[in-house]
């Protein structure tokens, strides 16, 4: 059962896009991001290097009668593309804002200061080198992370660094925002007024189309976002900024218990009569059920990590390295500047931001992270590529665009090495050092509306355990069945240091006998035998119905003829719709859900992944523990 819970889990879970899933899409692509740079290298380094600029500039025009445009391939990927990769960035982004860590606005503070000072010092350190050259132009090539590279990179020195990692993201979310400003404002010379004021009324409608209804909207999000993208090019600011615009104002929200049994509702009425106007309303009820934004980019975000990124990195890392350009690019200010603004000036800016904006004095918010961990997130910040070609494509051309490349394809190789080595060096901080930097830090944020009280919910495990795993579960669920195995193992590793506590969610609209089972656990509680009754009813999941139910209770001793009474009069019904209460409140729709020490585990409930957060907070709750006097 343990291994089957590994393989599967819920399908509301499945359909959403959490932090983790979209940081472990971004570390793998990392890997094809770095395939494809290296093949480009090699292709314009070959016998063939003439083929790859002459590929890459070949003309793709599309015309209607008189109206059309025409660009090189290369544009296409950069201003094409790339706007779908932008636009994935733009709806993660939303979504921390609506549901994850960002939903608090005073945490934006930190991240947003970290990034500030990640720009102003590499651009400030890059000018210095520049300042009054011809390669000044070029200053926001040194301004922006790499984030596919960044997070492969954490994957690999700072492995289970989940709040590292979730920082560095909404680091470069404010990074790409900014650096996509600076390309529509500082590198775009002649502005077509009237197609940008055609680009921001379909952005007005854009944002007004929430409201109509939900079958009417995917149809008139694509074209008004067509219309969009066109009108920015068409304007000559660079269409790659609607991405990130149309993806800041995609709603994201977790999925709604009364939306998911409308789901039921409707499948089972398309079961019985399968006609055409009820498959359509089941499949739009579904859709809906998941919010736009998850949806859009359970699509979109492999696309963009395998496919669209890695062929931008093919299209614009082909740097043809011959004697003179090295020599050139030994003493050109343009290729100083990039390497020096980002080994250095990176790692300086995040550390200065972040101090300046958790100052007291400024009102300034609690870290999330300890200073060494700061210091390498700064190191590992210092990685360029997608964004920093796109802006040399933009500022340079000839020579000086390639030693830009090749300043910026160097910085990315050496910032890795650096990172390495920061992360290495942190580890061999003394245990003590670490332990006072990790108490400094703030909280996580809680997920869980409803605490634990002892008095009145169901606890295995001492008060004073460390770690409290509360479960929302439904006796017929047959994901509840699997996890229960998981729970027991998880449980006998951990001893004292775990409390486990079950609340009730019973899915009536899928599991007939869901909410009889749950009153039936509450009325075995009323004879001291919840935890009895709770593993015998996981056990027998088939065997739920009244007559089943009365027969497990005698099996366990109780008093059947006080449990039968129980049952009939409903005495616990108050009790689970409590239970159920507290799960809406807490955003809870499907079931087996976790909470760690208040916290909401995103992702699959095997022992592995169970026992790696469980110790991980075990390991946070005692660093935060009073010391002994």
């Amino acid at each position: 059962m343990a291994t089957a819970a590994a393989e599967r889990t819920a399908w509301s879970r499945n359909l959403a896009a959490p932090v983790r899933t979209f940081l472990a899409t971004e570390s793998g692509s990392a890997a094809v991001l770095l395939a494809a740079a290296v093949a480009a290298l090699v292709w314009a380094n070959s016998p063939w290097w003439e083929t790859y600029e002459s590929f890459w500039g070949t003309e793709v025009s599309l015309r209607v009668g008189d109206l059309g445009f025409a660009l090189d391939l290369r544009h296409v990927v950069n201003q094409g593309l790339m706007t779908l990769f932008f636009l994935v960035v733009g709806l993660e982004a939303k979504r921390e804002l609506d549901v994850g860590d960002l939903r608090e606005r005073r945490r934006i503070v930190l991240p947003a200061a970290a990034a500030v000072g990640g720009m102003l010092f590499p651009i400030a350190t890059y000018l210095a080198f520049n300042a009054g050259g011809d390669g000044a132009d070029g200053w926001g090539v040194a301004m922006s992370t790499d984030t596919a590279f960044a997070l492969g990179l954490l994957a690999l020195v700072a492995p289970g660094g989940t709040r590292l990692r979730v920082a560095l993201l909404s680091f470069a979310v404010v990074d790409d925002l900014a650096a996509l400003l600076v390309i529509a404002i500082a590198y775009t010379e002649d502005v077509d007024i009237a197609a940008l004021a055609v680009a921001a009324g379909l952005f007005a409608a854009l944002f007004a189309g929430r409201y109509l209804p939900a079958r009417w909207r995917p149809q008139l999000v694509g074209v008004l976002s067509a219309g969009i993208w066109l009108a920015l090019f068409k304007s000559g600011v660079d269409p790659v900024i609607a991405g990130l615009a149309i993806g800041l104002v995609t709603s994201a929200y977790p999925p709604q218990r009364a939306e998911l049994e409308r789901v039921t509702e409707l499948t089972r009425f398309f079961r019985e009569q399968p006609t055409p106007e009820l498959a359509r309303s089941a499949q739009q009820v579904v859709a809906s059920a998941i919010s736009p934004n998850e949806r859009l980019q359970y699509r979109l975000h492999p696309w963009t990590s395998y496919a669209i990124a890695p062929v931008f990195a093919l299209a614009n890392t082909g740097v043809h390295v011959d004697s003179d350009l090295v020599s050139a690019a030994m003493s050109s200010p343009v290729t100083l500047g990039i390497l020096v603004a980002y080994l250095i000036g990176k790692p300086v800016g995040v550390l200065t931001g972040t101090w300046i904006g958790s100052r007291r004095a400024l009102r300034g918010p609690r870290r999330s992270l300890s200073w060494p961990a700061i210091m390498g997130a700064g190191a590992v910040a210092g990685i360029p590529l997608t964004v920093s070609l796109l802006i040399a494509s933009i500022a340079f051309d000839g020579r000086r665009l390639d030693e830009a490349k090749l300043g910026v394809v160097t910085a990315a190789a050496l910032a890795a090495v650096f990172a390495w080595a920061a992360f290495r060096l942190i580890r061999m901080l003394p245990a003590g050092m670490r332990e006072r930097q990790i108490r400094e830090t703030r909280e996580d944020l809680l997920d869980l509306v409803d605490d634990v009280d002892e008095a009145r919910d169901h606890v295995r495990g001492p008060e004073d355990a460390p770690v409290t795993l509360l479960e929302y579960g439904d006796y017929e669920c047959p994901y509840c069945g699997q996890a229960e195995a998981v729970i027991r193992e998880l449980l006998a590793s951990f001893g004292d240091d775990v409390r486990y506590v079950w609340r009730h969610l019973p899915l009536s609209d899928v599991h007939p006998h869901a909410q009889m089972a749950a009153e039936a656990a509450e009325a075995a509680a009323d004879q001291g035998a919840f935890w009895d009754m709770h593993d015998v009813l996981l056990t027998h999941q088939d065997e739920l119905t009244p007559r089943d139910l009365v027969r497990h209770a005698e099996s366990l001793g109780l008093d059947a003829g006080r449990f039968k009474d129980a049952l009939r009069e409903r005495r616990h019904v108050s009790r689970v719709a409590d239970d159920v209460s507290s799960a809406d409140e807490s955003g809870v729709a499907g079931t087996p859900t976790f909470f760690i020490n208040g916290r909401r585990h995103q992702g699959a409930y095997d022992v592995a992944t169970l026992t790696a957060e469980v110790g991980a907070a075990r390991r946070r709750a005692r660093l935060r523990a009073p010391a002994p006097a």
